[in-house]
């Protein structure tokens, strides 16, 4: 339980949920210390929710107050302002975050159902293991299903749209819930038709079978390769899109200006990885943001190319 607080929407939500322990309420919860560059501000309420009852009642709670509302998952792609948010952020909880993999059919595809909830590098491993091959790529992907399907995340040549065959989404607008298939939701590279009102709560795949050691070895490849040609600590992963996929490498351009090792403030353009952006630890997330914008801005002024960013920008104005 939450003591009252001197935030009347906090009261609301903490009233709301007063028979549903199993809905967290933070006042002035965690936010950019919830994301992988693990720096920036708070929420101003972080919830999370049991049930799909439970987010339809958070989400109507804030519109009525007029506050805008974040998901937030493995927060692999997002950078929270220094400032803060000053909405509500919510999270999907338990019931999210439930795996089936079905038995293969005479054609040989296995159905996997996972919860937005579920991290990408989980279900890799659990599907390799149970003999399904078509997902290994994502054991180095730190970020959620929800997540994954909102951005057709992917790497090593594959991505979610090579998989999905549909999600359950739900409006938080209209109230309505709904399975869209792969053509309905649109996906692109690193892009859907889901919007800011769309909440992703699971998603079906379509893997192939294969023999367990046959996985896990793929699964291992993944995992080496990304050890000794990405770099750890506080990123997001690749920051920019490649601007033509496939022949125009974002890493490229930005290599090709000297920029490795480039600093402002707190952030660094990681050594390793030119497509990186490092933020040191208890450092500030608007370092981070000033400098990918400063690397944008070079990279156009230098080639002509224009770099669309990959993160999720919270709390700062858009980057032109």
């Amino acid at each position: 339980m939450v003591p009252a607080s001197s935030d009347p929407l906090v009261d609301v939500l903490v009233d709301r949920f007063v028979d549903d322990p199993a809905t967290t309420v933070e006042p002035h919860g965690e936010f950019g210390a919830r994301t992988t560059y693990r720096v920036g501000g708070l929420a101003r309420v972080v919830v999370t929710v049991s049930s799909l009852s439970a987010l339809r009642v958070v989400v109507g709670v804030a519109a009525e107050a007029g506050v805008p509302v974040m998901m937030l998952g493995r927060g692999s792609n997002m950078l929270v302002a220094d400032a803060g948010f000053a909405g509500v952020v919510i999270r999907l909880g338990s019931f999210a975050d439930q795996i089936d993999i079905a038995e293969a059919n005479a054609d040989g595809d296995i159905t996997v159902t996972a919860g937005a909830a579920v991290a990408l590098p989980v279900l890799a491993r659990k599907t390799a293991a149970a003999g399904c091959t078509g997902f290994e790529w994502a054991v180095g992907v730190p970020g959620s299903i929800g997540g994954a399907v909102r951005m057709n995340a992917g790497g090593h040549g594959s991505d979610m749209a090579s998989s999905l065959v549909s999600a359950l989404v739900a409006d938080t607008v209209s109230g309505v819930t709904s399975d869209r298939t792969l053509g309905a939701l649109g996906l692109g590279f690193r892009a859907s038709h889901l919007t800011d009102s769309d909440v992703v709560l699971s998603a079906r795949l379509r893997l192939r079978g294969d023999d367990p050691h046959a996985t896990q070895a793929r699964i291992d490849d993944v995992v080496r390769w990304r050890r000794e040609h990405q770099p750890g600590g506080q990123n997001c992963g690749s920051v920019f899109v490649n601007p033509v996929p496939g022949e125009v490498s974002a890493g490229a351009l930005i290599d090709s200006l000297g920029l490795r090792g480039f600093r402002i403030g707190t952030a660094e353009v990681s050594m390793r990885h030119a497509n990186f952006i490092q933020a040191d630890q208890g450092g500030r997330a608007d370092d981070v943001a000033a400098l990918i914008s400063e690397v944008r801005h070079r990279v156009f002024d230098a080639t002509g190319y224009v770099l669309r960013s990959e993160v999720r920008m919270v709390g700062f104005e858009a980057l032109e």
